[in-house]
């Protein structure tokens, strides 16, 4: 949706698919027009996959209600999903065979900097996919990664973000958690910590959501347990060992076990809170009863 709306402000002619009517309803709201399965693109000559996981790019370019055999010949494709690189390689030669190109272009910023237009574009594909999205890449990023002429090397680049970022979270829910044990105040655990070496872009972004009791999903653990298991998908293809990255997925898993899957994926701490009994701060409508 973010992405979609920065499309349509910046003058770009927008049409949004999604499988809930109440998106389409919002979209159409803005000015946007809607549809409710990705074969009804078939007009749109740059359609953006902007989707959680490999199944899902699966069902839109290529299921029963695909769009891919329905674009004209020279349409683009921009995937944007996180996928696992030798995915994204094997949907440039499928969309290649159906004489469509396709940009290699995962994302990263939120949904914030979604709706803002500026987001991270880390994409590969042809110089020819490049001027063709051109105006798109413009509207919807505040930075555009030229990293190679062929799919697959946007998605490498995707892949060790992820790696880090799960990681990051990991780490920073382990560490709250140690605090916490320890006896330390989360507020002055946090403001000491985000003015010393050790913080991270994740701590500083993550942590105020445990501080605040709130999990309402800006991105959920489950996204990091299929992140995190593409790393290690990969990292057995190649023959190289991830065992930090392991270590997170683990918790990761433990938390989306624990049922907290669709909460925002800094409830991971609550995986120390199940095994070693740290009170975390609660909602303020929680802490009133409400």
């Amino acid at each position: 949706m973010g992405t979609a709306t920065a499309l349509l402000q910046r003058g770009l002619n927008v049409t949004g698919c999604d499988i809930s009517q109440a998106a389409r309803e919002a979209f159409t709201a803005e000015g946007g027009k809607s549809v409710a399965t990705p074969a009804e693109l078939a007009d749109c000559h740059i359609v953006l996959v902007v989707v959680v996981n490999g199944g899902q790019v699966e069902q839109v370019l290529f299921g029963e209600q695909g769009v891919a055999g329905h674009l004209a010949p020279d349409s683009l494709v921009m995937q944007c999903a996180t996928v696992a690189p030798s995915q994204a390689k094997q949907l440039g030669k499928r969309l290649a065979a159906e004489g469509l190109m396709m940009l290699d272009a995962p994302i990263s910023g939120g949904a914030a900097k979604a709706k803002s237009g500026d987001l991270s574009v880390m994409a590969s594909g042809s110089p020819e996919a490049f001027s063709y999205a051109q105006p798109v890449l413009d509207a919807m990023a505040a930075k555009v990664y030229r990293l190679g002429d062929a799919p697959g090397v946007g998605s490498s680049m995707k892949l060790v973000n992820q790696l880090l970022a799960g990681v990051h979270i990991a780490t920073a829910a382990e560490a709250m958690a140690l605090g916490i044990r320890m006896g330390l105040d989360p507020e002055v655990i946090f403001d000491v910590i985000s003015h010393s070496a050790g913080n991270s872009w994740m701590f500083e972004n993550r942590v105020p959501h445990i501080l605040s009791g709130d999990y309402t999903p800006l991105s959920a653990v489950d996204i990091f347990v299929k992140d995190l298991n593409i790393v290690h998908q990969t990292g057995r293809e190649l023959a190289l060992t991830t065992p930090i990255a392991a270590s997170a997925l683990q918790l990761f898993t433990a938390a989306s076990g624990a049922g907290f899957g669709r909460e925002d994926d800094s409830a991971v701490i609550k995986v120390y809170q199940r095994l070693s009994g740290i009170t975390l701060p609660e909602a303020a409508n929680d802490a009133c009863g409400g």
